[in-house]
């Protein structure tokens, strides 16, 4: 690779030496700045050393000792009126320590998005200065002073935390979506629904769900007999991306034997909503998404909702003073009960990063199980490991913040095979959330109670609209 870094860095150099330049172009009577040759030669550093550190975020942190005591062509030319005076670097020798970090870690090669490369310290550099066959770095206190402008320049640049970040691939293409906010629907109501019941009649029920989302589909309650039904129910669904997500709704019938029969349905872009206002849909119910069947011409009865979109507020996760104090946003989604609609709803995001010295007694397979308002969720099971990294997260739609509750995670294996006894309990911790309400979110690792030495890394966010 060293050819190509050569090249990298030389124009990494550049960029960074001309406006410095620049600064005594004019002064001193100096006409110009430039460099003749740029090359960093042939033989490539050295890595010596080489630590990796763990972090609580989707990266690799990489620390490698370097040296490099190469042969470049660095010639500088300065342009003084008349005059052109070269000077050329020699004897070039360089120790640092670099940081590179890999971020963020994604499920698509190479792995991860960008390259992010800082100094820890000020580097040591060695070097001499020749102008026209003299050693330039002869004359008394030159040298020191050449010495800790160039590592004042360094550091101003790369010194961590700044890094030059170097884009691997596009971020569009690899972030995980997160919740972005909340999507308030409220069914209102169908009209002159389609005859599926012997008795001419139907038992309609509204089932809705966002597009791009594998969570189960809301569902309304069936109206038995009914062509005409009123719920006016109301359901909150997590947004991830608004620009793109649609409101996918059916009408189904319900039949105690068999299918159910679906009536019709329809789509509704988010694209479509204003942030905190409600809009009123009043659609016609399809056979199916294409508009062009002429079948789509039978009339199938209409639906009316009411739809508000409420992004997450950037400070959501705080309450404003007291426990029962936290704050609410106005909106126009059902005016004449706004704190019904909000009453401090929100999102409980809860990220099983991962665990260590986990040990069974039979089996090393561990996977998590979070148990939170009567609601099991768990993990996959990494198999043959004592330290796993699963990286999963669930999201529990609250209807107030979870102050004063607890969420209980227990690590547990199973043995891949048949067995009487498959499973052991690892080891289990509970997590008090009232310090996510009021600090918005908490990342950290918690000793697992019946374990000897293992411990659960956990990061739980608490949002609101």
């Amino acid at each position: 690779m060293w050819p190509y870094l050569d090249k990298a860095i030389c124009a990494q150099i550049r960029s960074a030496t001309e406006p410095m330049f620049a600064e005594y172009v004019g002064k001193y009577q100096i006409e110009a700045i430039e460099f003749d040759n740029l090359s960093l030669g042939t033989i490539p550093p050295e890595i010596h050393g080489l630590k990796v550190c763990e972090t609580n975020e989707k990266e690799l942190v990489l620390e490698p000792a370097v040296r490099w005591a190469g042969n470049p062509n660095i010639v500088l030319t300065l342009k003084l009126l008349s005059f052109r005076i070269t000077i050329q670097l020699v004897d070039l020798q360089i120790f640092m320590a670099p940081r590179i970090t890999l971020k963020p870690l994604v499920p698509t090669f190479p792995c991860f998005a960008t390259v992010a490369v800082s100094l820890l310290g000020k580097p040591d550099v060695d070097f001499g200065m020749s102008i026209l066959g003299g050693d330039i770095m002869a004359i008394p206190g030159l040298y020191q002073f050449v010495q800790k402008t160039i590592k004042r320049q360094v550091a101003s640049l790369y010194i961590w935390p700044q890094a030059l970040e170097i884009p691997i691939l596009d971020p569009a293409t690899v972030a995980v979506k997160k919740p972005v906010g909340i999507l308030h629907v409220k069914v209102v109501r169908a009209q002159k629904l389609l005859k599926k019941d012997i008795l001419g009649t139907s038992d309609p029920y509204v089932k809705l769900n966002l597009s791009g989302e594998r969570l189960p589909s809301k569902k309304t309650t069936i109206k038995k007999r009914n062509l005409n039904p009123e719920w006016n129910e109301k359901f909150k669904l997590i947004v991830k991306d608004p620009g793109s997500q649609v409101l996918q709704l059916q009408v189904f019938d319900w039949d105690k034997v068999g299918n159910h029969d679906r009536l019709g349905m329809q789509f509704v872009p988010l694209k479509f909503l204003t942030p905190y206002e409600t809009k009123e849909f009043k659609l016609d119910l399809l056979k199916h998404t294409d508009s062009y069947d002429p079948q789509d011409k039978k009339q199938r009865g209409k639906i009316v909702v009411e739809l508000m979109y409420a992004p997450f507020r950037a400070d959501s996760g705080k309450l404003d003073g007291t426990q029962d104090g936290y704050s609410r946003k106005e909106s126009g989604f059902d005016r004449t009960s706004d704190s019904e609609v909000f009453g401090g709803a929100g999102l409980l995001s809860v990220l099983i990063q991962g665990a260590e010295d986990v040990e069974g007694e039979r089996h090393n397979n561990p996977y998590a199980v979070v148990f939170f308002r009567g609601e099991t969720k768990r993990t996959k099971m990494i198999k043959r490991t004592r330290d796993p990294v699963w990286n999963e997260e669930f999201h529990y739609m609250l209807e107030e913040p979870p102050l004063n509750e607890k969420i209980h995670i227990e690590v547990m294996s199973k043995r891949t095979g048949f067995s009487f006894r498959s499973k052991e309990h690892l080891g289990n911790v509970d997590i008090n959330l009232t310090d996510v309400v009021h600090n918005g979110r908490i990342n950290q690792k918690y000793h697992l109670i019946d374990s000897k030495n293992g411990v659960i890394h956990v990061a739980i966010k608490w949002v609101t609209a």
